[in-house]
This record gives structure tokens, C-alpha cells and sequence, in this order.
């Protein structure tokens, strides 16, 4: 590992059981856009392992060093430079993808910027497409974890804006945007991943 790679320990121990589902769910060859590329750890162990998959990554602009530090390094041929993306202010890439995979951001994202999400997703997803989402969430209004409550705590106290989403209130902004839902897979250390397929 160079100097110049960030590394993220938490990356390093979800990318397996989340490999296991993208692996069963985006068998089929296609596009993927991921949001939030963060590192480019998962960028890069995702495209190496699934070569039927043309791997796009994006995220803001001060992450964009980092994922090509690691896009570089790794030389995958089916993973393309990191592209920046603010959900709310810079220009989508041009669609259609067959898949939308994002990790972790939509606790760290204020709402507007969930709701945008949404929308750039629906706008560039393929018509029977899948959003896959990891995280962790909370259910109707309670947390499935003690873990996550404490998390959604520090969360709010750090920026009032950040917080574990409800799975009903994505599930009405995606239902708003014409993507319903496909399945909610859980997964270790009380996360899950919900998918869900524009109509």
C-alpha cells in the first residue's frame, strides 16, 4: 500500500459479505455507477472480481485523489477513472447504468442531498435496473442495534443534519421516483443492504 491510499479498516471488512450479494444480484453484464467512492477500496476489489461489470466510480472532489491512487495501483481493466459527483450540485453521468451501488452515505448525506440521490439515481438507472444500498438503517422509527442507536447519536451530535435513515421514509422516496422495492438483505455487524429496481 502506498502513501498516497487511504485505507479504511471498515472496508476492508465489509467488502466480502457485500461481494457475496452484488455477486448473486448483479450477475448479469452491465454497467455500475457507484456513489460515494470514498477510499476506492471497494471500487477496486468489486470490478477485479466481477470482470462482466464496467465499474464507475464517483464521489466529491476531495475523495477523487484517493480512488485513482487505488484505480491506478490495481490496473483493472473493467474499472474507469473516478469521476466527481455531488449528488446536489455537479452533473450525473450520462445513463443509462444497469446497476447503482452505494455504501454508507445516506447517514452521512443531509436529507436534501438523499433526496437527490433519489432522483439521480431514477434519472440514470436502466429501466429494470438495480439501486443497491449498504448501510445501516432504522426501522419505523427504531434502531435494529443498540450499536446504532449510539452511532445515530454521535452522528446527529457531530452535524444535526446526519443521522441513520428510516427504511420507510427511503422507501416513499423511491417509490417517488419510480423505483420499488426488491429486497432487504441483512448483513454482519447490523447493517443491510436494500435494493431496490426502477420500473
Amino acid at each position: 500500500m502506498t502513501s498516497d491510499k487511504p485505507y479504511a479498516p471498515a472496508a476492508e471488512q465489509n467488502r466480502a459479505p457485500i461481494l457475496a450479494v452484488l455477486r448473486e444480484r448483479f450477475h448479469a453484464h452491465g454497467r455500475v455507477l457507484e456513489i460515494g467512492a470514498g477510499t476506492g477500496q471497494h471500487a477496486v476489489h468489486f470490478a477485479a472480481a466481477l470482470p462482466h461489470l464496467d465499474w464507475h466510480p464517483s464521489d466529491v472532489a476531495e475523495n477523487l485523489p484517493g480512488v485513482e491512487a487505488w484505480r491506478r495501483d490495481a490496473a483493472v481493466p473493467n474499472l474507469q477513472p473516478a469521476r466527481q459527483l455531488d449528488v446536489l450540485h455537479d452533473a450525473w453521468p450520462e445513463g443509462p447504468f444497469e446497476y447503482v451501488y452505494s455504501a454508507n452515505t445516506v447517514h452521512i448525506m443531509h436529507w436534501p442531498a438523499v433526496e437527490a440521490l433519489f432522483a439521480g439515481v431514477a434519472r440514470v438507472l436502466a429501466a429494470g435496473g438495480l439501486f443497491a444500498l449498504y448501510g445501516p438503517f432504522a426501522h419505523d422509527g427504531s434502531h435494529t442495534a443498540e450499536s446504532n442507536a449510539r452511532f445515530d447519536q454521535m452522528l446527529r451530535a457531530q452535524d444535526p443534519g446526519m443521522g441513520v435513515r428510516d427504511c420507510a421514509d427511503l422507501d416513499a422516496l423511491a417509490a417517488r421516483h419510480g423505483l420499488e422495492p426488491e429486497a432487504v438483505i441483512d448483513m454482519p455487524a447490523n447493517n443491510q443492504i436494500r435494493l431496490w429496481r426502477r420500473t
